[in-house]
């Protein structure tokens, strides 16, 4: 028998759950559905804001890494260690974090990938830019194809490096969640 995945080192890990990219799949908005009831029913007992599909799967006009994003917000009353226990026992790993913004995933197997694999984000109500740099993407097609192109560029040069990968596409998604929040901004003035 071989490794478990907690006694791999990263690298391991990495050369097991390499980066790749596919073209959107209509799939991928039914898993986040899915998975979303799966944590509403698990988490009744805590105060949940809102649960939110991110990342590239949900922004149909790009290619993406085969992993559905999800963005858990939670009231400031809520017992961040408690929801960690329950994440835990649906299935979820505890990937790292603290105070109250915590990681996890599902979906990283001995044998590899499993069919449907989430990564799990869990923050107080309001800590979402992630939802701005995702509404920015569905609203401006060339910004998407520019992100596109950035990825499969990383994808080539950092396919198993993970860390590397997610660093170097930092710049463009704080640049891009810059821009999304004065959009709003401007936006809701104008509703005013």
């Amino acid at each position: 028998m071989g490794k478990k995945l907690s006694e791999m080192s990263l690298e391991e890990l990495w050369q097991m759950f390499p980066i790749f990219l596919t073209g959107h799949q209509a799939c991928w908005e039914d898993w986040f559905e899915e998975e979303a009831r799966i944590l509403k029913d698990a988490l009744s007992e805590t105060e949940v804001k809102r649960i939110s599909h991110i990342g590239s799967t949900a922004v149909e006009t790009i290619w993406a890494k085969p992993i559905i994003d999800i963005l858990v917000e939670l009231s400031e009353k809520s017992d961040f260690e408690e929801v960690k226990n329950i994440l835990l026992e649906a299935g979820y790993l505890f990937m790292g974090g603290e105070g109250h913004r915590l990681s996890f995933n599902k979906g990283y197997t001995e044998e590899g990938f499993a069919e449907r694999v989430f990564h799990l984000h869990l923050r107080d109500a309001g800590d979402n830019d992630e939802l701005y740099f995702r509404d920015y993407l569905r609203e401006h097609e060339e910004v998407a194809r520019e992100y596109e192109r950035l990825k499969f560029r990383l994808w080539e040069k950092y396919e198993y490096d993970r860390d590397k990968y997610t660093k170097a596409k930092t710049e463009f998604l704080e640049r891009c969640m810059k821009r999304a929040k004065i959009e709003r901004e401007k936006e809701n003035q104008m509703r005013v």
